[in-house]
C-alpha cells in the first residue's frame, strides 16, 4: 500500500482505496492510503514549521532541488508514462509526453528560483530610496484534477517551491498513482522535511480541511465549476488567496475560407483526443454554412477510422473514459442531446474490447442550437456538437455566448478575421489554425468569465499568485 507523505515520513491512512485501470477494470494498480482531517492537520503543521527555513534558504538550493526533480521525471518518462496511461486511460504517447512536460516545468522553475523579480525605484521625495520585492506567501494548499495527474500538479508544485513556499498537496482521489510517484521523487530531491506534503483522500474530507485551515495562506485548485465556486467561497471567508481553474465549453470556429484538412485535424485533435477529457477541448464546433457539410463529412470519416482501445496498446488513438461515473455522465449527455433535437451522426455507443473497460465511441452531433445543454454545459468526454453560423459575425457571437472563457479557436485563411477573432474572442487563450487543446509551459494559462478566478498559472506569471509584493522605503544617507 502507498502511504501519505507528512513531515518527511510515509504515514498510513485510516483506510485505503484501490486504483483501478479503466482499460481493464480487473487490473488493480495498487492500494493508496486515505487521509483524514487529522492527517491534514499534521501536514499543515509540518509545512508551517518548515516555512521559516525554506523561505529564507538560498535560491540556489531551491533551484538545485527542482532541477533534480525535473531531471528524474525526464529520465523516467517512459516508466511513469506507462503508470499514468494505466491509471487514467490516456494513450501511452500522450502519457509519456505529459510526464516529460512535468519534467520541463520543474526545470523551468528551477531557473525562475534564481530570477525572482524585484525593482528599485526612484521616490518622488528627495532622499528616499524604494525597493519592491516579492516574498513567498506561506503554506499553499494544492488540489488537482484527475485528467492531467502529473502535469497539473507539476505546474502548481514547482512554482510554489521555487518561490519559497511550503506545500500540502491533495491529488484527485481517482488517480493517486502518478501523484504518489511525483511525491516520492520530490521526497528524494533533498528538500527539508515538511516543505512538501502529500495527503490523499476524498475532497469532502481532505480538500475541505485544507479550505478551512487558517494556516493555509493560499489555495490553488483545478477542477469542476461547482467545486471551484465552493472552494472560492470558503477561501474568501477567511481572506485566503485563491487561484481557481474551472473548465470550459470551448468553441472552434470554422469559416468558409478555412483549409478543410487543417480544420478537420483541429476538430478531431481538440475535441476527442485524451478521450475529450480536457478543459481546453473544443466541444462546440461553430461552422459556417458553406463549408458545413464537407467539414462534417471529414470529421465523421476521421472518427470512423480512430482506433479505440487499451491506453497502453501501441495502435490505440483514443483510450477509455476514466471511470464508470464519467462514462455514465457521457452517456447521459448523449441521450440529452438526442432528446433536445440534435442529430447524432457518429458514435455514442459503448464498445467491447478484449478486457473489460470504459470504452465509448466518440460522439458527434449536428443541428445543435445554442440553448441546448450539450452546447452549454461542459461534458468532459468524447462528445462534441456542431452549430451552423451564417457568417463571421454570427460565428463570433455564438463563440462568445457561453458562461465559460478558457480557450477559443478559429480556422481561417483570412488575416482580417484571424486578427479580429484574437482580439474579440472572450477567452484567456486563443488559437488560430491549431487545436484549442495544447499549451506551452512557459506562458500564462487561464481563462475568463466562469473558467478562471485569480492570477494566471505557468510561466513567469505564476509569481503573481505564489508571491506577495513588499514595498520598502529607506532614507538615503
Amino acid at each position: 500500500m502507498k502511504s501519505n507523505l507528512i513531515n518527511g515520513e510515509w504515514i498510513a491512512g485510516t483506510r485505503s482505496r484501490p486504483n483501478i485501470n479503466p482499460s481493464d477494470t480487473g487490473d488493480v494498480i495498487d492500494e493508496y492510503a486515505q487521509a483524514d482531517a487529522m492527517h491534514v492537520d499534521l501536514a499543515v503543521a509540518a509545512a508551517q514549521h518548515a516555512f521559516a527555513g525554506w523561505s529564507m534558504v538560498s535560491p540556489q538550493v531551491r533551484a538545485d532541488a527542482l532541477d533534480r526533480i525535473g531531471a528524474e521525471l525526464l529520465a523516467r518518462s517512459n516508466e511513469l508514462g506507462d503508470l499514468l496511461a494505466r491509471e487514467e486511460g490516456k494513450t501511452l504517447p500522450e502519457a509519456v509526453a505529459e510526464v516529460k512536460r512535468a519534467g520541463q516545468i520543474f526545470r523551468f522553475f528551477a531557473g525562475e528560483a534564481v530570477r525572482i523579480p524585484g525593482e528599485r525605484l526612484a521616490s518622488v521625495r528627495a532622499g528616499v530610496d524604494i525597493e519592491v520585492t516579492r516574498e513567498p506567501i506561506g503554506v499553499v494548499g494544492i488540489i488537482t484534477p484527475w485528467n492531467f495527474p502529473i502535469a497539473i500538479p507539476a505546474w502548481k508544485i514547482a512554482p510554489a517551491l521555487a518561490y519559497g513556499n511550503c506545500v500540502v498537496f491533495k491529488p484527485a482521489d481517482l488517480v493517486p498513482g502518478s501523484a504518489w510517484a511525483l511525491a516520492e521523487i520530490i521526497h528524494r530531491s533533498g528538500i527539508p522535511a515538511g516543505v512538501f506534503n502529500l495527503v490523499m483522500g476524498p475532497g469532502r474530507i481532505v480538500g475541505q480541511s485544507l479550505i478551512d485551515d487558517a494556516r493555509i495562506a493560499a489555495i490553488t485548485f483545478t477542477g469542476s465549476a461547482a467545486t471551484g465556486r465552493r472552494i472560492l467561497e470558503g477561501a474568501s471567508r477567511r481572506l485566503a488567496k485563491a487561484q481557481i481553474e474551472m473548465g470550459g465549453k470551448n468553441p472552434l470556429v470554422v469559416l468558409d475560407d478555412a483549409d478543410l484538412a487543417i480544420a478537420i485535424d483541429c476538430a478531431v485533435q481538440g475535441s476527442y483526443y485524451s478521450t475529450g477529457q480536457r478543459c481546453t477541448a473544443s466541444s462546440r464546433m461553430i461552422v459556417q454554412r458553406g463549408i458545413h457539410d464537407a467539414f462534417v463529412a471529414g470529421v465523421r470519416a476521421r472518427l470512423e477510422a480512430l482506433v479505440i482501445g487499451d491506453a497502453r496498446h501501441p495502435t490505440t488513438q483514443i483510450g477509455p473514459v476514466v471511470d464508470e461515473q464519467q462514462l455514465k455522465t457521457d452517456l447521459d449527455y448523449i441521450r440529452i442531446g438526442q432528446s433536445e433535437g440534435a442529430e447524432l451522426v457518429q458514435g455514442g455507443r459503448l464498445l467491447e474490447r478484449s478486457s473489460p473497460g470504459y470504452y465509448l465511441e466518440p460522439a458527434l452531433f449536428i443541428a445543435a442550437r445554442r440553448d441546448m445543454r450539450i452546447s452549454r454545459e461542459e461534458i468532459f468526454g468524447p462528445v462534441a456538437c456542431v452549430l451552423q453560423a451564417d457568417d463571421f459575425e454570427h460565428a463570433l457571437e455564438l463563440a462568445n455566448d457561453t458562461e465559460f472563457g478558457l480557450s477559443a479557436g478559429i480556422c481561417t485563411t483570412s488575416l482580417k478575421y484571424a486578427t479580429h477573432f484574437k482580439r474579440h474572442a472572450q477567452a484567456g487563450m486563443v488559437m488560430v489554425n491549431t487545436s484549442t487543446a495544447g499549451v506551452d509551459y512557459h506562458v500564462p494559462f487561464g481563462g475568463r468569465k466562469g473558467s478562471s478566478y485569480g492570477p494566471r498559472e505557468q510561466g513567469r506569471y505564476a509569481a503573481e499568485f505564489y508571491t506577495t509584493a513588499k514595498t520598502a522605503y529607506s532614507m538615503a544617507g
